[in-house]
């Protein structure tokens, strides 16, 4: 069985069929709620969708995380800041998304708070961990929607975006729910 997560209801548009769970907004809710799910209905693969910021905005676009990077803790002594995505699962989406970007993707409690990585959302480091920690195979896949530093968000594109991942999900679920 594969588990959908996002952050948001509206971005779990185009998942029908699917077990879906609505996380909640940033790191500690995403870790908790995501971890809470795993242990009480063991998914074989987890999919984390929603939208992203990029430092590098030309238009909504979809971006499959190789890794989960977390930025709020960026100091040497803390072991874990990077959780890959499964391998398996990236090529999986890749094969339905083949014209997505492939890239890390960063995770901050605050907009603008990554480094190292060109796109930033809030909830993948968190959601991937748990999923790791579980021993379930796990992949980020995001819609970009605004460029980080923009002031203005009357400029964020969320709506497109959103169409553009719901445009995506059905494909994305009927391939990672295959055994």
């Amino acid at each position: 069985m594969l588990l959908v997560v996002a952050a948001e209801e509206r971005e779990l548009a185009g998942a029908d069929g699917a077990r879906t769970l609505v996380c909640g907004v940033g790191p500690v809710d995403a870790a908790a709620r995501t971890a809470t799910a795993l242990a009480e209905t063991r998914p074989s693969a987890v999919l984390h969708v929603g939208i992203a910021g990029a430092r590098t905005f030309d238009g909504a676009a979809l971006v499959v995380g190789t890794e989960a990077v977390y930025c709020d803790a960026d100091d040497p002594r803390w072991v874990v800041l990077r959780t890959p995505a499964d391998e398996t699962l990236v090529e999986r989406v890749r094969r339905v998304l083949p014209d997505a970007r492939v890239e890390p993707i960063g995770t901050s409690a605050r907009v603008g708070g990554t480094s190292g990585c060109d796109v930033e959302a809030m909830e993948g480091f968190a959601v991937l961990r748990a999923a790791a920690l579980a021993g379930v195979p796990a992949v980020e896949v995001r819609a970009v929607s605004n460029e980080i530093d923009e002031p203005d968000r009357g400029r964020w594109r969320f709506e497109e975006a959103r169409m553009l991942l719901a445009s995506a999900l059905p494909a994305l679920v009927e391939e990672l729910a295959r055994a």
